[in-house]
C-alpha cells in the first residue's frame, strides 16, 4: 500500500511509515545487489534484507549492507538487515566415475573412507551421523531424492537398504529425520560469516540447523557486546519437541519449511507451521514464514493462484513477515514479487475475516504490568476509535508487548536506538521511528502527537493511545497509559 505522509521529518524523527502491519523479507543477491534494485524493493514493501550467507564472500555482504543503508537513508524508513547463516552442511564424498545409480532394493554403505565411491558406497564425511544411527533409521540424501533405511551401523560406517533409489552424484546433501545429531549449529565457517555480520551491523542473525536451545545459548556467546539479536530457523524435526523452549530462548523464529519438507511428510508441513506461528505468538515473538512463498516468480512475472493462497494464510495467521528467497535473489521478477506479496498482504488486511481470525487466536495477556499496560492500549484505542498506539521504547520490549495482542491500529514506535528501530521494522504491525531521547512525560506526549500526525496515521483532533514505562530508559518498564489527541 502507500506510503504516508511524505514531509521532512524534524532532525533525530525519521518517519515514513507503511500502512500494512504484516512485514516482508526480501532475500539479496546477484538480481538485487544495487542500490536502484534494493531502493526499489524497499518502496514496493521490503522492510527487512536477507543476506545468505551460504552464497557470496564477505565483501559482497558488505557492499549490500552499504546498499542498504545508503537506500535507509534516501528513504527516511528503518529497514533491518538479517544475516543468515548457513549452518552444518552434511553432504556425501565424490564418485569415482561420475554420478551412481543406486538401484532401489540394493545396498548401499556409508563409510569414512576418504576413497571415491561407486554404485555400493561412498564416503560420509561425518562421524557424529554415524554415532546417531541405529538400525531402522532413514537417511535422506539429495534434498529427499533418495532414500536409505539403515540395517547395520558402526561408528565408523553403515550398511543400508535403498528404499527410493536414483542417481547421485558428488556432494550432494545428507538429512537424517527423527534423529539428533551430535552437531553444533554452529560450523567453522559460521563462526566466521558471524563475526562478519556483527562487523558490518546486521540487525538479526538467523542461526540455522537448530535442533535443541543449547544451539541458541551457543551463539548467543559469541554475539556478547553487539546489538543484533537472534532468529532461530526451525527446519529440523527434532527442533519441535523443545519447540516452547526454543521460541523462549529467541528472539525471534523463522518457519523454514523448505528443508522441514524434506525430513517431513508434505501434509504436515503446513500443520507445524500453524503450530509454530501460535508458539510465537503466544510468546511476543516475532515469526517470519519462509521458502517457497512466490517460487513460480523466480522465472514468471506472476505467481500461481496456490502461492497466493499461501502468502495469505500466513498473514491471515498473523504472522510478522513473509519472506522471499531466490524469487528476488536470484529470479527475474525480483521487484515484481515484492510488489505482489505486498497487494496479497493488502488484501487480506483488508477482508474482515483478518480481524476476525486474529481476534479468535489472540492469547490472553501474562500476568505482568507490561501485559496489563499492552492488552489495556490495545483496548482502549479500539475503544475511543483512536487511530494509532505510540509506543515508547529503549530495547524494543514495550512494542513487542504491544504487538502480541494484534490491535486493530498501528502501532507506532519511538526510540532513541537506531539498532532497535531496525529490529522492530519486521514486527507486525510496527512502524518504527528513531527520536531524540525524551526527557518527561510532557514531552513524551508531544512527540506521540506529531509522529502519528508526520507519519500520515492521525491528523488534527484525532485520538492516540501512548504507552511508555516510566522512568524513561528503564527496559520492559511499560506502566503507562495514555489517550491523547494529535
Amino acid at each position: 500500500m502507500a506510503d504516508g505522509n511524505q514531509q521532512r521529518p524534524e532532525r533525530g524523527m525519521s518517519i515514513r511509515a507503511r500502512q500494512s502491519a504484516a512485514k516482508i523479507v526480501a532475500t539479496l543477491g546477484p538480481a538485487s545487489s544495487t542500490v536502484e534494485v534494493i531502493r526499489d524493493l524497499a518502496q514496493a514493501g521490503a522492510d527487512m534484507f536477507r543476506f545468505n550467507f551460504s552464497h557470496g564472500t564477505p565483501d559482497d555482504h558488505r557492499a549490500r549492507a552499504g546498499m542498504v543503508r545508503a537506500v535507509e537513508a534516501e528513504i527516511g524508513r528503518p529497514l533491518g538487515i538479517l544475516a543468515d547463516l548457513q549452518g552444518p552442511k552434511l553432504r556425501v564424498g565424490t564418485f569415482a566415475e561420475g554420478p551412481a545409480m543406486l538401484v532401489t532394493g540394493a545396498t548401499f554403505r556409508l563409510d569414512l573412507d576418504q576413497k571415491p565411491g561407486n554404485a555400493e558406497r561412498v564416503c560420509l564425511p561425518h562421524p557424529e551421523i554415524f554415532k546417531a544411527l541405529k538400525p531402522g533409521a532413514e537417511l535422506l540424501l539429495d534434498d529427499g531424492r533418495i532414500r536409505l533405511q539403515v540395517e547395520t551401523c558402526a561408528k565408523d560406517h553403515a550398511v543400508t537398504r535403498v528404499v527410493v533409489g536414483g542417481l547421485l552424484s558428488d556432494r550432494k546433501g545428507v538429512n537424517v529425520p527423527g534423529v539428533v545429531l551430535p552437531l553444533s549449529a554452529l560450523s567453522d565457517k559460521d563462526r566466521r560469516d558471524l563475526a562478519v555480520a556483527l562487523d558490518l551491523g546486521a540487525d538479526w542473525i538467523a542461526l540455522s540447523f537448530v535442533q535443541r536451545p543449547d544451539d541458541l545459548a551457543e551463539a548467543r556467546k559469541l554475539m556478547i557486546g553487539s546489538r543484533a539479536a537472534l532468529l532461530a530457523k526451525l527446519e529440523k524435526p527434532s527442533a519441535i519437541t523443545e519447540l516452547d523452549a526454543i521460541v523462549e530462548q529467541a528472539d525471534a523464529v523463522m518457519v523454514a519449511r523448505g528443508d522441514l519438507g524434506v525430513e517431513m511428510a508434505p501434509e504436515e508441513v503446513p500443520v507445524l507451521q500453524k503450530r509454530i506461528v501460535r508458539a510465537c505468538r503466544r510468546a511476543g515473538k516475532p515469526v517470519v514464514v519462509a521458502t517457497q512463498m512466490l517460487e513460480s516468480m523466480i522465472h514468471a512475472p506472476t505467481p500461481t493462484r496456490a502461492e497466493a493462497s499461501d502468502v495469505a494464510t500466513a498473514v491471515y495467521d498473523g504472522a510478522d513477515a513473509v519472506m522471499l528467497s531466490a524469487e528476488t535473489a536470484s529470479g527475474a521478477f525480483p521487484i515484481d514479487a515484492v510488489t505482489i506479496m505486498q497487494r496479497i498482504i493488502a488484501a487480506v488486511e483488508r477482508d474482515p475475516l483478518h480481524r476476525q481470525l486474529l481476534d479468535a487466536t489472540h492469547q490472553a495477556p501474562e500476568a505482568t504490568a507490561s501485559d496489563a499496560i499492552s492488552a489495556a492500549a490495545a483496548q482502549v484505542a479500539q475503544t475511543v476509535n483512536a487511530k494509532a498506539i505510540v509506543t515508547f521504547t529503549t530495547s524494543g520490549s514495550t512494542t513487542l508487548r504491544v504487538a502480541r495482542e494484534r490491535p486493530v491500529v498501528p502501532i507506532i514506535s519511538l526510540t532513541e536506538s537506531q539498532a532497535t528501530a531496525r529490529r522492530l521494522a519486521v514486527v507486525w504491525g510496527v512502524h518504527p521511528v528513531v527520536a531524540e531521547d525524551i526527557k518527561d512525560f510532557a514531552e513524551m506526549v508531544d512527540k506521540g502527537r506529531r509522529a502519528a500526525k508526520r507519519s500520515g496515521f492521525a491528523g488534527d483532533g484525532d485520538k492516540i493511545v501512548i504507552t511508555a514505562g516510566v522512568p524513561f530508559g528503564t527496559p520492559g518498564a511499560t506502566n503507562v497509559l495514555r489517550i491523547a489527541l494529535a
